[in-house]
């Protein structure tokens, strides 16, 4: 309906003006109590109509709700001469824009993941180890399996895994290589346990395994014993610098340690 053409010289009732600008009629009641649009005209009969310009109204405010303006804010912007229209507009126009991001990059995971269930592209164990390299063994898969397989952590890393392309495997690699290097290159040069850069660098690591399941300072002060205790872990950490994995165990700690935790004491939660 063309509302404009519709509106006679007598108005419209609030029934018919709610039908044909797609409210309801207790919207229409609820904006006339709080003065936001309050029609002035009646009828013989004493009822409320709307005139062409009450419903020139509706509409701008229905334009301006649907940028996502409170009524409140509404009515300042048709009614306080001095309100700053255009200020009011780039601010909902960032606010927009934001959301705009929010929901591409929703979509785009949600495609990652429809592609990932349509072809089947989780990687079996043979090709993850091509990716991950010689130092990968495929042992060690079955070994985490059997000691961690009953685990919520286990079967949140499955999860992520399984939704993992050869691209996401090779990333995962060289960002774990560029840390491992980080880390040896801080500790060879002095760093400290406990300075900022440290801290830095263990919350890093933090991070790197947090892409697999849930890691808290706990969490990770539990993980770093490993380094220390499993000659397998800290051959490999001590194969790109003497001493590493004692070093990462350390940072470790005294980041843990300016989160008030106490990694003597610390728990798997």
């Amino acid at each position: 309906m063309d509302v404009d053409m519709a509106v006679g010289d007598d108005g419209l009732t609030v029934g018919r003006t709610a039908e044909a600008v797609g409210i309801s009629v207790r919207t229409l009641h609820h904006w006339d109590a709080i003065g936001l649009v309050t029609p002035a005209e009646r009828t013989w009969s004493d009822y409320r109509v709307y005139s062409a310009s009450d419903i020139a109204r509706i509409q701008q405010v229905l334009m301006y709700r649907e940028l996502g303006l409170s009524l409140s804010e509404v009515r300042t912007l048709l009614d306080d001469p001095d309100a700053d229209v255009v200020e009011q507009l780039d601010v909902q126009r960032a606010l927009l824009s934001e959301r705009i991001d929010r929901l591409r990059h929703m979509v785009a995971a949600v495609d990652q993941m429809k592609e990932a269930h349509m072809s089947d592209s989780r990687l079996t164990a043979q090709q993850q180890a091509e990716i991950l390299g010689d130092d990968w063994n495929p042992a060690w898969q079955d070994e985490a399996q059997e000691n961690w397989g009953d685990t919520a952590e286990w079967d949140q890393a499955e999860k992520v895994r399984a939704r993992m392309s050869a691209d996401d495997f090779t990333r995962v690699k060289d960002e774990l290589e560029q840390l491992e290097g980080d880390l040896a290159a801080a500790m060879t040069g002095g760093v400290r346990p406990g300075t900022d850069q440290a801290n830095v660098l263990a919350e890093r690591h933090r991070a790197q395994i947090g892409r697999w399941f849930t890691v808290s300072h706990q969490k990770q002060v539990r993980i770093a014993r490993m380094y220390v205790q499993d000659p397998r872990f800290q051959e490999h950490y001590d194969a790109r610098a003497d001493g590493l994995a004692a070093w990462l165990t350390a940072i470790i700690d005294e980041n843990a340690r300016c989160q008030g935790i106490d990694p003597e004491s610390a728990t798997w939660e």
